[in-house]
């Protein structure tokens, strides 16, 4: 056998990873081909069918393949925008409008107990611990301070509901409060620039918390989360250490609001929505998305600020008033 130089060898196919390459590349080939050809197929099929006797079947379950997709759109959005200082009820609203949906309390509650599910596997360990260290003061001074700011948030609301507050049904309030919440974020990243934020949990930051979250339930848009993290950062608080405290106030607090709106759906017998292909699915991916955004978040104030959230909220805002304004959103 005649000597093949080292440089060589790829073109005579001797070379040593060459022959397991080819065949992984022509398995990848066949596959592709294989899936193409079956879309294919099955994109014949389907027009046949449309043309013949099947027709109420294929609409039916291209009806079902939309409801599906709409379904994992609004998961994915509160999973995204329920932790993050964007505003979910804003961004929520939004979404149904373009969408041309409006889903029942029942299914509206499921997305949200998959936040809080999300919310409790990232702070598993400080919840558990509370329970484990219980006789520490200062744990004892923590979850006191924690179900304080719930309380706040509770009594707050509940008063709000007895008064008439509900969510707005147009979009000029939401984005009004986008707007407001926007230049909140610039206001108060400009006044901590000028001080020392340190991670002393005072009882300003309690009230301030449980203010923050009361704000958003009497104007959406206005984002839970953010004002509540806005307000802890206010009065001193670290930006990583507000929206821990924050996101742990708001588990208890997105508990009781879901078990309110669940308590009117039962009453009313609006629960079937619980049990669908759509809401699983709509649960299953608020779930997963809320739990890599809050990872996310806490990872990004580590060593940055909430400014670039403002700006989105300037932007958003202002596309939605332009959109109200022309008649195109309402």
């Amino acid at each position: 056998m005649a000597f093949i130089p080292a440089n060589e060898m790829i073109f005579h196919g001797w070379n040593f990873y060459a022959a397991p390459l080819t065949a992984i590349r022509k398995l990848i080939l066949y596959r592709i081909f294989r899936k193409i050809t079956t879309f294919c197929v099955y994109a014949i099929l389907n027009q046949i069918v449309l043309k013949n006797q099947s027709t109420a079947i294929s609409l039916r379950l291209r009806v079902e393949l939309l409801n599906m997709i709409e379904a994992i759109i609004i998961g994915l959005i509160q999973g995204l925008t329920e932790f993050l200082p964007i505003s979910s009820t804003g961004h929520m609203l939004i979404a149904e409008k373009l969408l041309g949906v409006q889903y029942s309390d029942a299914f509206n509650v499921l997305i949200q107990v998959g936040s809080i599910a999300a919310a409790i596997i990232v702070f598993w360990k400080d919840i558990t611990g509370y329970f484990v260290n219980w006789k520490s003061p200062g744990t004892r001074d923590y979850v006191l301070k924690l179900l304080a700011a719930f309380f706040i948030t509770g009594a707050g609301g509940f008063i709000a509901k007895k008064c008439g507050a509900k969510l707005p049904e147009t979009i000029l309030p939401v984005a009004i409060a986008v707007i407001t919440g926007a230049f909140f974020i610039l206001a108060v990243e400009y006044s901590a620039g000028k001080k020392t934020l340190n991670s002393n949990l005072t009882w300003a930051v309690v009230v301030a918390v449980g203010l923050g979250q009361l704000s958003a339930a009497v104007f959406p848009g206005a984002s839970r989360s953010g004002m509540a993290i806005m307000g802890a950062i206010l009065v001193g608080l670290a930006r990583p250490d507000a929206v821990k405290f924050s996101f742990l106030v708001g588990i208890p607090t997105m508990f009781a609001a879901g078990g309110y709106q669940l308590m009117d759906a039962v009453k009313t017998g609006n629960t079937q929505d619980l049990f669908t292909p759509e809401s699983i699915v709509a649960y299953a991916v608020a779930t997963v998305s809320s739990f890599l955004t809050v990872v996310w978040l806490l990872r990004f104030v580590q060593k940055k600020n909430f400014i670039p959230f403002a700006w989105y909220r300037l932007a958003l805002g202002t596309a939605l008033i332009v959109l109200f304004a022309s008649g195109v959103m309402m």
